[in-house]
């Protein structure tokens, strides 16, 4: 797991931005977590703009929403810190335009980060704001990548208590922006990394075969979950029918890896450890299950 001093809240708070991309400041007092008005939380974020760290721009359309992201030397800093090291910061993430034009969707993955930090700290889980990486980069060859909205760390129990299973999982966030098809290809890009090995070096003596790439990252491959917004229950209904019938072409992939579906508002309503999350190999079973 990811460690920062969580005592020095102006560092968490840029560390944020810098790696959520935006968030609003509603979200960044949850966020971070810490016992404190909300009134706090946005002096906190006009220090940080003062410093020159930070900056905002302000949706008319939610009700004069602030959406706080990282300015070009608040992400030079941030990235400057062990818990940010090697982090792939969007080129883009402190332009004012691009932010406004990439809220909708960067909130919402934000806002399902949320529902995963706030039911660990409600169990007693360990699962910190920087356990929460978007956008990691995934090569599968021929130029191609497989880039989740997020990787998410969670382990049960806390730090100070052993035997705890350390989780990982993919997160895909649909806003119903795409087709249900379009969707459901994302599954044949998750199976391609599944399987996916680099080219054998030439020096490499041929008794000593490659390895899938994913192996040098995680031990085991990463459970992958859909979370679906934008649309209503028959939507949600086809998106999850499409998951499927792009399913059963994946081999031993849905044997290996759990891949599972639930609706946002679900998520947000019951929590991610209720029994919500739809498995795409078998969506109609009766009983939906935990996540995890």
């Amino acid at each position: 797991m990811i460690g920062v001093d969580a005592g020095d809240g102006d560092r968490m708070a840029l560390a944020v931005l810098a790696q959520y991309r935006m968030a609003t400041t509603h979200q960044m007092h949850r966020i971070l977590g810490q016992p404190v008005r909300i009134e706090q939380t946005r002096r906190r974020l006009a220090r940080l703009r003062t410093q020159g760290l930070i900056e905002h721009i302000t949706l008319a359309q939610a009700g004069r929403t602030r959406v706080w992201f990282p300015t070009a030397y608040g992400l030079q800093l941030a990235g400057e810190w062990p818990e940010l090291r090697g982090r792939r910061p969007a080129k883009t993430v402190t332009d004012p335009t691009a932010v406004r034009l990439k809220a909708a969707h960067t909130l919402t993955v934000t806002e399902t980060a949320l529902a995963f930090l706030e039911d660990a700290r409600r169990h007693d889980d360990l699962c910190r704001p920087l356990d929460w990486i978007p956008e990691v980069h995934h090569p599968i060859g021929n130029g191609q990548a497989v880039i989740p909205d997020a990787l998410m760390y969670y382990r049960r129990g806390t730090a100070e208590k052993s035997g705890g299973a350390m989780l990982r999982a993919f997160i895909e966030v649909d806003r119903a922006t795409m087709g249900p098809e379009r969707l459901a290809a994302k599954l044949s890009l998750y199976n391609r990394l599944h399987h996916y090995t680099p080219a054998t070096p030439a020096h490499r003596p041929p008794a000593q075969p490659g390895m899938e790439s994913w192996r040098h990252q995680y031990p085991l491959f990463p459970r992958l979950l859909f979370v679906l917004d934008g649309t209503g229950k028959a939507g949600v209904e086809n998106r999850i029918s499409a998951l499927n019938a792009a399913a059963h072409s994946l081999g031993s992939f849905l044997s290996l890896v759990p891949v599972l579906a639930t609706s946002l508002t679900d998520l947000i309503t019951h929590s991610p450890t209720a029994p919500i999350w739809r498995p795409i190999h078998t969506p109609t079973q009766p009983t939906p299950r935990p996540w995890a």
